[in-house]
């Protein structure tokens, strides 16, 4: 007589929820964005950021009670009339092209994990982020850098 094949133990992690008819295709989105390198992934957010106009907000501390979260609003929007900005996002405009492969080694060295190809397309696809939330010092100092080299950068 053949015995049947032993149940499995219950020790092992359970299946994924049951997906619905209607999410094959958000089931497909979520396998290729799982695909993604780091890069890719922060190239996807920023380009969404920007087609969708998804303004960066700020989240208020977890440790606040309810009254400093209630107060905090306030404060913020007076705080941010007299202030000056210190933090910004460094982006390539446009370059010269003499200039390219100097501009494409500097972007490679800058931009952590990122090959020589990788950094060629990104110089390519110009207007582009270099760096995002830079404080204004080291955003002064990548400006200079890449205006020496004969790229226009602006600080946003």
């Amino acid at each position: 007589m053949a015995t049947a094949a032993p149940e499995p133990s219950t020790s092992t992690a359970p299946p994924p929820p049951a997906l619905n008819a209607g999410s094959a295709k958000v089931q497909r989105i979520v396998d290729d964005i799982a695909a993604l390198t780091l890069l890719e992934a922060a190239d996807l957010v920023s380009q969404l950021k920007t087609r969708l106009n998804i303004q960066e907000i700020a989240m208020p501390a977890a440790s606040a009670g309810p009254a400093a979260v209630a107060a905090a609003p306030v404060e913020a929007a007076e705080e941010e009339k007299p202030k000056e900005k210190t933090i910004f996002s460094v982006k390539l405009e446009k370059f010269d092209a003499a200039s390219k492969a100097k501009i494409i080694k500097e972007i490679k060295a800058i931009v952590p994990n990122m090959n020589l190809v990788e950094a060629k397309k990104f110089v390519e696809s110009a207007p582009k982020v270099i760096k995002e939330n830079v404080p204004k010092e080291e955003a002064e100092k990548l400006k200079k850098t890449f205006t020496d080299l004969g790229a226009t950068i602006v600080l946003e």
